[in-house]
């Protein structure tokens, strides 16, 4: 079990999860942060966290979480469990297949659902950074949207769409 800042020396932490995830998938992280925003939440949970925890969280209850990963669970900070719950609750319709996107576009929703990085879209579709922030931003025009989080939560696999390749390592 390895508990993680968002903010690390030199990466962030939600991108040291998102490479060690899969290297080390019996590995729990346990995002330890001052960072209470959907976009930091939604991407570490993407990432592969196993819970979200605020650095202001008393001492017992950060070792009854550490406790709790290690048993299987997935402990959230009560103002941060909340906050996802609000979220969710706030989808009053079943997801769709998002209409009006590009086929490039749709190509960066599935990239963006799967966890990647920005920087990985663009090594993994071989385009240029520039180009994915330009994806992204009519992306999130088109569905409506402001942040990561709110673009992958309306983005669910259906069947027949085309499988996303693998990250490329270098």
């Amino acid at each position: 079990m390895v508990l993680v800042d968002i903010n690390l020396s030199g990466q962030s932490g939600i991108h040291c999860v998102r490479q060690l995830k899969p290297v080390m998938p019996k590995t729990q992280f346990l995002m330890l942060t001052v960072y209470e925003d959907s976009d930091h939440i939604f991407d570490a949970l993407t990432a592969g966290a196993s819970g979200y925890l605020l650095k202001r969280t008393p001492r017992e209850e950060l070792l009854a979480s550490i406790k709790q990963v290690y048993e299987g669970g997935s402990p959230m900070t009560s103002y941060i469990a909340r906050k996802v719950v609000r979220w969710f609750q706030q989808e009053q319709s079943p997801r769709q297949k998002p209409e009006g996107l590009s086929p490039r576009e749709s190509e960066v929703l599935r990239l963006l659902a799967r966890g990647y990085a920005y920087k990985e879209i663009a090594d993994t579709l071989g385009i240029s950074m520039p180009t994915v922030n330009t994806h992204i931003h009519r992306i999130y025009q088109k569905l409506h949207v402001r942040s990561r989080g709110e673009a992958v939560a309306l983005f669910a696999p259906f069947p027949g769409d085309p499988q996303v390749p693998a990250v490329r390592h270098s």
